[in-house]
């Protein structure tokens, strides 16, 4: 049926005189070679009417027809019948790399009037038998038969070679229209469409061969360019493109020629460029150009999280249309990130708006209620309310909850630490610090291997004046973590201070200095400075804050890399070294130094109060000092401190 449909409608057979008689005849050929010919002539399959009529048509608009075509006619029939061994014996008898230049040169002169008259451009298509000219029917046909070919290798599980046969399509049309689909193109153009699934295609084969890198660059290649993509196409590949570059694992550095020629600045990493396809992609969510999706403003929060950009994060969840989110889940998620921002303050509002709206409803939002408890503990002025949030909670659970129940009693726990201590009478002082203590116990016996609780625990204990257990809580909350807290190093250390036992302190302050990372040693550094001076020792203290203040200095040079949070601490950090190394200098009388000290830490901060405390200290110890003097000749040498430090 096939050879008779050729011939009929190529109106002229003595133009397959050098084919085969039959689209058939191909696929028998190719297969008797790998022996397999029985099972295929045993097989009868008969193509649909649509499938036959679609074969018809392009027969009609070729008129002629070669080899090469009619392979990729006979490949697209076993295709659509799902006999991919089939199609792609035959759709590999193609030589595209031979007629890859004609298909280049057809597709580049696609876009230009041709003048001469149908008769004229027939005789001159053909020298030698071979046509010279190649129509952009023929040019669609042989596109996509590569997409064939590749489909047919992807189904039969050889993904890498499918990708590299796609890429092919992808060359073809970069060469004709190196600058993008040129002005004056259809829209509907078949090849254009071929090539439009081509670009969609690519960097998932690369994706499932493992190679995450060609993958991005399949994707960057596809976006770069003005191959006129229609918005939720392009909004598809950008998403797949964030997507690949923030879970891939790969580092693939944005091109510099694609910047440069656009005169962009690139980004600096995956993530960088991940944030902007994503922000790119929630405007036009919000513009409603593209589908609503919300898997694109969680990659975002995860992509900010990851960059720390916590307010950014906040203000786009802002800017998001009502409906997105539930309201719960809104203000549960701003008051995150906020928090997450330092702005903890700000989080406790949203917290408190959306628990009193949901009371209302009758409807608690768990999360909530645990975030704003936990946002009450960090600050005593709030450990009150603190408790309201966490015994609402308590209330939703049940008595088989004892993961939440932990988390509640922890709350609960370091709130009534501070609220007792900001009680006005003895009774409820006491009551209060014995409710602490037994809420974080029984915390610290819910939640067997959870070194916070530990900490806090020791914390409470070291506050009233329970050292002995405070040392243990601690001990073991740093076996626990394996030594890995910092916090936990510097409550041990605080610990062993206020026992006077000032030996073993500056001991386990150099272990935890061991133990430590680099940027974390500074904070343990300033206490052993600390415990130094209190021993007398003001030589090593000096020695140790001079160490301390060189390496905050060789800091300073990366500061613009680092967050506002980090550069804050550093900062506060240093000013303390400062004021510390002036209290040392005050003692040994050394008053131009001390004001030096005391100089630099100002300038650092002229309304940190602390400042001002230290220098009051210090200009009261050098008055005392000139009152005791029992020489004029001490007092002149004395006189110009005293008038520099006012």
């Amino acid at each position: 049926m096939s050879a008779i449909m050729l011939c009929t409608c190529s109106g002229d057979q003595s133009k397959f005189e050098d084919l085969p008689r039959s689209p058939e005849s191909l696929a028998t050929r190719d297969f008797s070679a790998n022996g397999s010919s029985s099972k295929m002539a045993s097989r009868e399959t008969t193509p649909d009417d649509s499938q036959v009529n679609e074969v018809e048509s392009d027969l009609r608009e070729t008129l002629s027809l070669n080899y090469e075509e009619a392979r990729a006619l006979l490949g697209r029939l076993e295709h659509q019948r799902g006999n991919f061994d089939a199609a792609l014996q035959v759709l590999q008898g193609i030589d595209i790399r031979s007629l890859r230049p004609r298909m280049t040169i057809a597709i580049a002169e696609s876009i230009k009037p041709r003048a001469p008259p149908r008769s004229s451009r027939r005789k001159s298509s053909q020298v030698n038998g071979m046509s010279t000219h190649m129509s952009m029917h023929s040019v669609s046909l042989l596109l996509e038969a590569i997409l064939l070919k590749a489909k047919s290798l992807d189904t039969l599980g050889r993904v890498t070679d499918a990708a590299e046969e796609c890429r092919t399509i992808i060359d073809i049309i970069e060469s004709a229209w190196p600058y993008g689909v040129p002005d004056g193109t259809a829209e509907d153009c078949k090849l254009i469409d071929i090539f439009h699934l081509a670009l969609e295609y690519l960097p998932k084969l690369w994706m499932r061969s493992g190679s995450f890198d060609e993958a991005i660059i399949a994707y960057r290649k596809a976006l770069t360019k003005p191959w006129n993509l229609d918005s939720q196409r392009s909004a598809n590949l950008q998403k797949d493109l964030a997507v690949t570059l923030l879970y891939c694992g790969v580092e693939v550095k944005f091109p510099q020629e694609f910047a440069q020629e656009r005169n962009l600045v690139s980004p600096g990493n995956n993530i960088e460029e991940a944030i902007l396809l994503l922000l790119i992609l929630t405007r036009k969510l919000s513009l409603q150009e593209i589908k609503w999706d919300p898997e694109l403003v969680n990659h975002l929060m995860y992509a900010l999280s990851l960059s720390g950009h916590y307010e950014v994060m906040a203000s786009h969840l802002e800017m998001l249309l009502p409906g997105t989110y539930t309201r719960s889940e809104r203000w549960y998620i701003l008051a995150l990130c906020y928090s997450a921002a330092g702005m903890d303050d700000s989080a406790l509002n949203i917290i408190r708006n959306g628990v009193c709206v949901l009371e209302r409803k009758g409807k608690p939002h768990i999360p909530s209620l645990l975030l704003g408890a936990k946002l009450c503990c960090k600050n005593p002025k709030h450990a009150a309310e603190g408790i309201k949030f966490a015994n609402k909670a308590m209330k939703s659970f049940r008595s088989c909850d004892m993961h939440f129940i932990s988390i509640v009693n922890h709350f609960l726990g370091v709130c009534h630490g501070p609220f007792s201590r900001s009680s006005t009478s003895d009774l409820d002082r006491s009551r209060l610090q014995d409710d602490a203590l037994r809420l974080l116990q029984d915390a610290a016996a819910m939640a067997k291997y959870n070194p916070e609780i530990l900490y806090s625990l020791a914390w409470e204990n070291a506050m009233q004046r329970k050292l002995n257990a405070a040392v243990e809580s601690a001990t073991e909350c740093l076996e626990m973590v394996m030594g890995g807290s910092v916090s936990a190093w510097k409550l041990l250390i605080l610990i062993l201070s206020a026992q006077q036992n000032l030996q073993e302190a500056e001991a386990v302050a150099d272990f935890a200095m061991d133990e430590a990372e680099k940027d974390d040693q500074l904070d343990i550094l300033r206490l052993k400075a600390q415990i130094q001076a209190s021993r007398g020792q003001f030589k090593s203290a000096v020695e140790s804050f001079r160490v301390l203040l060189s390496t905050i200095q060789a800091k300073k040079e990366v500061w613009k890399s680092t967050t506002c949070k980090e550069v804050k601490s550093l900062q506060r950090l240093e000013m303390d070294a400062w004021l510390d190394l002036a209290s040392i200098y005050t003692k040994l009388e050394a008053w131009h130094d001390s004001n030096i000290c005391l100089d630099k830490a100002i300038s650092l901060d002229f309304f940190y109060p602390k400042c001002w405390h230290v220098r009051g200290h210090h200009q009261l110890f050098m008055i005392n000092a000139v009152a005791c003097s029992p020489s004029r000749d001490q007092y002149a040498a004395c006189l110009p401190a005293i008038r520099s430090s006012f």
